[in-house]
């Protein structure tokens, strides 16, 4: 897939094998791995961080095969979910740190286009979560906002 602020072509990643099934190894019960997803957003671990914790502590290599549905939905039942989604939180974080970052060298030409860029794809994607109604058609991105999100 391209890179979407360049012309040059993206990176070719490694891929989860299809696993049709569940390997016979994994332990855990779909109500067990549903509990363990609830602790794990109790705790304020994103939905990536609660995938990389199974995976790597509770030998759970795949949670959707385990409970059919996937971690976010579970965390949404469950009335866990974050009121941005993680993406655009991340994204967020980025412009925070560009922020900072232009204020301490404001000539930095690479960072005043990386802040343009990122902004951008937060326009973007919170026009698409306004249409999807996962965010309120009243939010609205600012560059002051953005601090607000970052830790």
């Amino acid at each position: 897939m391209a890179k979407m602020h360049s012309r040059k072509r993206g990176r070719a990643g490694s891929h989860r094998p299809n696993a049709p099934s569940l390997p016979s190894w994994v332990r855990y019960s779909a109500k067990e791995v549903e509990i363990l997803i609830a602790k794990l957003a109790k705790e304020g671990k994103t939905s990536s961080e609660i995938g990389m914790v199974l995976r790597d502590t509770y030998g759970v290599p795949n949670e959707q095969l385990i409970t059919k549905k996937p971690i976010s939905v579970i965390m949404k039942e469950k009335a866990l979910a974050p009121e941005v989604p993680e993406d655009l939180l991340s994204l967020l974080r980025r412009s925070s740190f560009l922020q900072k970052h232009l204020g301490v060298n404001k000539h930095d030409g690479s960072a005043k286009r990386g802040i343009l860029l990122t902004e951008s794809k937060i326009r973007r994607l919170a026009k698409y979560y306004k249409r999807e109604g996962v965010l309120p058609e009243s939010w609205k991105y600012e560059r002051g906002q953005a601090g607000m999100y970052a830790e």
